[in-house]
C-alpha cells in the first residue's frame, strides 16, 4: 500500500519537471526559430547585419567606447572637464549629417552596389582609426579628436546603411516590418547591457588605449558585414542624374521645412535639447575624484552606466503600454517638467545631502542614473513620434534623417553650452567648487522649454498632423529616395547627455 501511495507523488513530479522542460526549451526554441524564420526570408546575411551593426557595433562598441573615451581624456589626454565637454560634442559630427550618408548610399551606388561597398569603407575607417589610437603612445589631441571622429563617422555610416537595408526589406516584406525593428532594437539593448556591464572591467584591466584597439574588431565585423551580405548589383548607372535626384530630395524638404506646422515642433525638439545643458563631463570627474567626489572605480562607473540603460529601457516600456496615446503637448510638458526636477538628485549628490539622510553614494548614483533615464527616455520618445508623423510621402526616409540631424545639431549645443558653463564657472579637474551651481543653473533651463509648448500641435498623437499641401507631396518615382533612419543611436545619446 505504501508503494502504491508514492505513485502518484512520483508521476506529479514528473509531470512538473516535464512542464519546467518544456517552458525552459521554449524559451529558447522560440527566439531561435524566429531568426531562422528572418534568415529564411531575407537571408542569413541580413540578419547577420542588423546582429553585427545594432548589437555588436553600436551596442557592444558603443558602450566599451563611451566609458573608454571618458577615461582617455581624463587620464591620457588630462584634459579639463569643460574641454571633454566641447570635445565629446565635435566627435558627434557625423551623425549631424547623416542625411548625407543615406543619400549617397541610395542614389551613388560603387561598382554596381549601394550597401556592400559603404559597410566596407565603415568598417575600414573604423578599424584604422581605432589602432592608430589604441598603438600610438604620445597622441596630440587634435590627431586624437580626428580619429575619435572618423570612428563616429564609420559608425554612423554602418548605422544609415544597414537602415537602409532594413526600410527596403521592409518594403518587400511589409508583415515583417514590426519583427526587424524588433531585431533591431532587441540587438541594441542587449549589446548596450553588456557592453556597459564589462566596460568598467576592461578600462580597469587594459587602460581605454587597449579598450581602442579592442573596438577595431566590432569595426572589422562591420567590414566581413560589407563582404558576406547578400546584394543585386546594378548593372548600369548614370552618373548625371545624381545632381538631379539630389536636387528633387532638397527641393521636397524645403518645401516641407517651411511650412508652419513642421517648422514650428523642428523648432521646440531643438531648443529642448539645447536649453537642457550637457555638463556630464564634469559630474564624471566629480563622481571619480578621490578627494572632492566618491571615487568611484572603473567598475562601478560601468555598472552605474548599465543600470541606466535598464532605465531607458523601462521608460520605453512604460511609454509604450501606458502614455503613447496621450497628447504630444500634455505628455510634453509633465515629462519635461520631472526631467528639471529630477536633475535635483545630482544637485542633492554634489552637496552631499543624500549622506545626511543615511544614503550611501554609490546607492544614490544608481538610483539617480536609472530614474534620470527613464525620465529622459520618455521625454523623448513622443518626439521621435511627432518628427516620424512630420515626414511627408514619398521622401519618409530622408526628412526623418533631416529631423534626427537637426535633434543631433541641439544635443551639440547642449554639449557645448554645458562645457562653455563649466569654463566660466572654472570647474576643473580638481577644483569643483562653483559645480553645484552649474547643475543647478541646468536644472532651472532645462525647465524654459515649457515656455515653448505653443510650438507643439496640441492634437491626438494617432491622427495626421500633415496640412494637405505637404501630405499630398511626392517625388517622381524615379527620383523617390528611400532611407530609413535608426533611432537607438540618438536615444542613447539623449540618454546619455
Amino acid at each position: 500500500m505504501g508503494e502504491e501511495e508514492e505513485l502518484p507523488i512520483n508521476n506529479e513530479e514528473v509531470q512538473q519537471k516535464e512542464h519546467k522542460n518544456r517552458i525552459c526549451y521554449s524559451c529558447f526554441s522560440k527566439p531561435v526559430n524566429w531568426l531562422r524564420m528572418l534568415a529564411w526570408e531575407m537571408h542569413w546575411s541580413f540578419v547577420f547585419g542588423v546582429v553585427i551593426v545594432y548589437g555588436i557595433s553600436q551596442g557592444l562598441g558603443g558602450s566599451f567606447g563611451r566609458l573608454g573615451t571618458e577615461y582617455y581624456m581624463k587620464d591620457v589626454q588630462k584634459v579639463q572637464p569643460s574641454e571633454a565637454q566641447v570635445y565629446s560634442g565635435i566627435t558627434n559630427i557625423p551623425w549631424i549629417v547623416k542625411p548625407i550618408w543615406g543619400l549617397l548610399t541610395d542614389v551613388v551606388p560603387i561598382l554596381g552596389y549601394h550597401r556592400r561597398p559603404y559597410f566596407i569603407f565603415a568598417g575600414s575607417v573604423g578599424v584604422i582609426s581605432m589602432l592608430f589610437l589604441s598603438l600610438h603612445k604620445k597622441l596630440h589631441i587634435a590627431l586624437a579628436l580626428l580619429l575619435l571622429t572618423a570612428g563616429s563617422a564609420g559608425v554612423a555610416i554602418a548605422d544609415v546603411t544597414v537602415d537602409a537595408c532594413v526600410a527596403q526589406n521592409s518594403g518587400t516584406h511589409p508583415s515583417l516590418a514590426a519583427d526587424m525593428q524588433s531585431l533591431c532594437a532587441l540587438s541594441s539593448a542587449i549589446g548596450s547591457l553588456i557592453g556597459f556591464s564589462l566596460s568598467g572591467i576592461f578600462v580597469h584591466l587594459i587602460g581605454p588605449k587597449g579598450v581602442y584597439g579592442l573596438l577595431s574588431i566590432p569595426s572589422g565585423l562591420v567590414l566581413l558585414v560589407g563582404v558576406l551580405l547578400k546584394e543585386p548589383q546594378t548593372p548600369s548607372f548614370a552618373f548625371q542624374q545624381i545632381s538631379q535626384k539630389f536636387a528633387d530630395a532638397a527641393k521636397a524638404m524645403w518645401k516641407t521645412l517651411i511650412s508652419p506646422t513642421v517648422w514650428r515642433p523642428c523648432l521646440y525638439m531643438y531648443l529642448s535639447l539645447a536649453l537642457s545643458l550637457d555638463i556630464y563631463e564634469g559630474m564624471f570627474y566629480w563622481v571619480t575624484d578621490p578627494e572632492a567626489g566618491p571615487s568611484f572605480s572603473k567598475e562601478s562607473m560601468g555598472f552605474v552606466m548599465a543600470v541606466g540603460s535598464v532605465g531607458s529601457l523601462l521608460g520605453a516600456v512604460l511609454y509604450q503600454y501606458g502614455l503613447k496615446d496621450h497628447p504630444f503637448r500634455d505628455l510634453l510638458f509633465w515629462t519635461q517638467l520631472l526631467y528639471g526636477l529630477s536633475g535635483m538628485l545630482d544637485l542633492v549628490l554634489v552637496l552631499r545631502l543624500n549622506l545626511k539622510f543615511g544614503l550611501p553614494d554609490y546607492f544614490f548614483v544608481v538610483i539617480d542614473a536609472s530614474v534620470s533615464q527613464m525620465i529622459g527616455r520618455l521625454k523623448w520618445m513622443p518626439l521621435l513620434v511627432l518628427s516620424s508623423k512630420l515626414c511627408p510621402p514619398g521622401i519618409e526616409g530622408t526628412f526623418f534623417a533631416l529631423l534626427m540631424s537637426i535633434d543631433n545639431a541641439g544635443l551639440m549645443s547642449s554639449s557645448w553650452g554645458g562645457g562653455f558653463l563649466l569654463h566660466i564657472l572654472k570647474v576643473t579637474r580638481t577644483q569643483f567648487d562653483n559645480f553645484w551651481l552649474a547643475i543647478l543653473i541646468r536644472n532651472i533651463l532645462r525647465i524654459t522649454p515649457l515656455s515653448l509648448l505653443f510650438l507643439v500641435p496640441r492634437g491626438d498623437p494617432n491622427a495626421s498632423i500633415l496640412p494637405d499641401d505637404v501630405a499630398s507631396l511626392k517625388e517622381g518615382s524615379e527620383h523617390t529616395v528611400t532611407e530609413n533612419v535608426e533611432l537607438v543611436s540618438l536615444v542613447k545619446r539623449v540618454d546619455n547627455s
